[in-house]
């Protein structure tokens, strides 16, 4: 006799992943033989830079890196991560109380509302939104409540309807954006902390693009808001500053009680950062400026590249200030982002991701990734051309 074996329910209400569904369907075209240019996921193109990747072979051959990693990380790296936030944010960290690596900021993003959520807690999350969020909010039982981002606020949620929602336990905010590209302002998370500290609830704030910004114009960390300790936690990665998408860190820094809660949960969960990733980020946090100069400089020059070539073809869009994707309404002549997206990739072998897999609010739009040479991007105007 078989046994019925079937998903938990929490599963089965969860949508399929979008990236999930986007690389399936590149694979299916590739598989057909089809040139495809994938602008779909961000994930960078070029190598870690090779001083990391040395630190990391080196630290690969220590058996002293072999065993169980620390839960909270070493020392050393928890001490440069705040070196490097003092440095960059003039905002000063607690290595032992307010600072915790992760493995990936997703893997903590997803851990966090376990640690401080009870079910049916209201979690409001911005729409649209980075799509991991929901699924570690509902598996905590958390009650999302929708919050709208619209173009002519900049993408950057309303405080004063914020306030409207009683009995808020914790908001999750993603600045410079995915998928809108936007930025936010000192006086937009002033506002949300002072909110947060009358209403009691908790800011969850990605980070993970802080260093992919234009024009010279450095995003602002919500930490550098006065009070924002009292409320606040900050989630940054290695994987868009230094190229290192495939080798998993991050970390979390902010309100000692929320790294507390995170920490107890991971504690339960996993054993650990493999110790040499952890040697190989300390390098990589001692890079030169050069390194993220460089890759800012690359990604402006796709940006422009993009941008230029779509609006002298009558495409009119917004250039990004920060991350690398563009967050274009979708041209005359289409009804829908998934039409859009279909006829990109039947008509131009172009993969772009639907911006309504990003939430409601996304509809109406698409986003393309600046993660491939500028060669192919050109390529990819030029194919557009023949769509539009």
């Amino acid at each position: 006799m078989s046994v019925n074996i079937e998903f938990a329910d929490r599963l089965k209400e969860l949508p399929p992943y979008l990236f999930v569904e986007i690389d399936k369907a590149r694979r299916e075209a590739v598989a057909q033989g089809r040139d495809v240019i994938n602008l779909g996921i961000g994930d960078p193109d070029y190598p870690t830079p090779a001083h990391i990747v040395e630190a990391m072979k080196k630290a690969v051959e220590d058996g002293g890196n072999h065993h169980y990693a620390l839960d909270a990380g070493l020392p050393a790296l928890r001490q440069e991560i705040a070196r490097w936030f003092q440095g960059r944010f003039n905002v000063a960290l607690d290595s032992d109380t307010e600072i915790y690596p992760l493995i990936g900021s997703k893997e903590g993003l997803a851990h966090l509302p376990l640690g401080v959520i009870n079910p049916k807690n209201k979690v409001a999350l911005t729409d649209p939104a980075y799509p991991a969020y929901r699924p570690s909010i509902l598996f905590a039982g958390g009650k999302i409540v929708s919050v709208p981002l619209k173009a002519g606020n900049d993408f950057l949620p309303d405080v004063a309807k914020i306030e409207k929602i009683n009995g808020l336990k914790m908001i999750v905010v993603n600045y410079p954006n995915n998928p809108t590209a936007s930025v936010a302002t000192r006086e937009f998370y002033q506002g949300l902390v002072d909110l947060a500290r009358s209403k009691g609830f908790v800011i969850v704030s990605d980070m993970a693009y802080s260093e992919v910004y234009f024009d010279n114009q450095k995003p602002v960390s919500i930490l550098e808001i006065e009070g924002a300790k009292e409320v606040a936690v900050e989630f940054h990665s290695f994987s868009k500053t230094y190229y290192m998408t495939g080798w998993r860190i991050g970390w979390a820094c902010g309100n000692p009680t929320l790294i507390a809660a995170l920490g107890k949960v991971k504690t339960n969960f996993d054993s650990g950062i493999f110790q040499a990733i952890q040697v190989a980020a300390i390098t990589a946090l001692k890079s030169p400026p050069l390194v993220a100069e460089e890759m800012r400089a690359l990604y402006q020059e796709r940006r422009d590249l993009v941008i230029n070539g779509l609006r002298n073809i009558g495409w009119k869009i917004t250039p990004p200030k920060a991350a690398y994707y563009v967050w274009a309404k979708i041209p005359k002549g289409f009804s829908t982002s998934m039409e859009t997206a279909k006829a990109f990739l039947d008509k131009a072998d172009i993969v772009v991701t639907p911006g309504n897999g990003f939430g409601e609010a996304g509809e109406g739009y698409i986003r393309m990734a600046l993660t491939v040479p500028k060669e192919r991007l050109h390529e990819a105007v030029e194919r557009l051309k023949k769509v539009l």
